[in-house]
């Protein structure tokens, strides 16, 4: 099946970058827009409470859930945003290696970002992501 997202790579700009620093779709798809995914287990407790990676992992695995209750994978998300309650890089970075890990080489365009709280009680990572899927 033909995907619709296409990654755009640059090289006028830095390769430091783990992902594509731009992503297309055509008109004809459809978006998919994703509420943040949380570290959330069913039971609506905060998993892995304390450690950064372990919530990126869970975040990732309710990401994907969403993703193929809308008809979608990880191979059809054209862009995120990783939220990490946290002022020190090395958390940012713990998060974000699991989430770039996750995604393989669909390395999308990507905002990591620190911020002093998030939702959920002892929240510390949420991902935001917009897919898009060509429906046949």
């Amino acid at each position: 099946m033909p995907r619709a997202v296409t990654l755009i790579r640059s090289a006028s700009l830095s390769d430091v970058a783990e992902y594509a620093y731009a992503a297309t779709a055509p008109a004809e798809s459809r978006l998919i827009f994703l509420a943040g995914a949380c570290p959330l287990n069913e039971d609506g407790s905060t998993a892995a409470i304390g450690d950064f990676a372990g919530q990126a992992a869970k975040a990732v695995e309710n990401l994907r859930t969403a993703l193929a209750d809308s008809g979608a994978a990880l191979h059809d998300v054209i862009s995120t945003r990783v939220l990490v309650a946290s002022a020190r890089q090395e958390d940012l970075v713990t998060a974000w290696e699991v989430v770039r890990d996750a995604f393989g080489d669909h390395d999308v365009p990507s905002t990591l970002m620190g911020v002093t709280v998030l939702g959920y009680d002892h929240q510390l990572v949420e991902i935001e992501a917009i897919a898009a899927v060509l429906d046949s």
